[in-house]
């Protein structure tokens, strides 16, 4: 049951944090209902730098698994970084329209990995492309989309936005206004965002909580402008936290204070 959005229904951490407009999930554990949660490709590799490590695709999927039994709504956006990336230096010397177009099509492939992993672990599951391909997934379709969560379905959305020169960023905060999530979960490699990249200064300061106006006026690479003016415009939160400290995505969808919180 979806709850009135009150400050009430939100985890301690962040309790008040959000607006008004923002359903949660009237439980007991105070946690989110529906969210969404970016995955990039290199995630996958586990460090190797190409394709998708067996191991660590299973235990991501194992905490997915936990968080689903809690009766979260959860839907994926998965990236392609692991595999190809329309920008990188791979691609320097071709068309953008076909490095994105490979790019799209490398997220299709960690989403059946995904998919895949998921389903050894008994969680129904659903890929659903922005670029048509009836033989591996289904086409996204956003009613279809909400009625796969509400019967209980994860949903991995594959291929982006389905258009070049849009991020994976981007297709996130897309989908999670079109599915009308309560939150934008971005997982990353570290515990939030800061004023620096901490993996080079040591002294970098973490952002406790900070506005996407903020992100845009300190230049932070967080995420890509467009996916950042996306959700201020439309008022939604987002939690950039640590993927790579064990039962993190159990915390922060049960609403405890961790990573950065970005609010419009």
């Amino acid at each position: 049951m979806r709850g009135n959005g009150e400050e009430a229904g939100l985890g301690k951490g962040y309790q008040g944090s959000l607006r008004r407009s923002h359903s949660t999930c009237d439980t007991a554990f105070g946690m989110y209902k529906r969210v969404v949660l970016k995955l990039s490709g290199e995630a996958l590799a586990a460090g190797k730098g190409f394709g998708v490590d067996p191991i660590r695709i299973h235990e991501i999927a194992a905490e997915l698994a936990e968080v689903h039994k809690l009766g979260v709504e959860v839907a994926i956006v998965v990236g392609g970084g692991n595999f190809f990336r329309g920008v990188a230096e791979q691609a320097k010397e071709m068309d953008r329209v076909s490095a994105d177009n490979m790019g799209m099509l490398a997220t299709v492939i960690n989403a059946l990995a995904i998919q895949d992993a998921l389903e050894k672990r008994d969680v129904f599951c659903r890929v659903m492309s922005a670029i048509e391909m009836n033989q591996l997934c289904e086409p996204y379709i956003r009613r279809r989309a909400i009625r796969h969560l509400e019967k209980g379905r994860m949903v991995i959305f594959a291929a982006g936005t389905g258009n070049p020169y849009f991020s994976t960023d981007t297709a996130a905060s897309l989908r999670a206004m079109e599915i009308k999530a309560d939150v934008l979960l971005k997982a990353t490699k570290v515990e939030g965002i800061y004023d620096a990249d901490p993996v080079i200064q040591r002294d970098a300061v973490k952002f406790e909580q900070i506005t996407y106006m903020e992100i845009l006026r300190l230049g932070l690479k967080v995420m890509d402008t467009t996916a950042v003016s996306l959700c201020k415009d439309n008022n939604l939160p987002m939690i950039i936290f640590n993927l790579n400290e064990t039962g993190n995505i159990r915390r922060v969808i049960l609403g405890e204070k961790v990573g950065s919180l970005v609010t419009a």
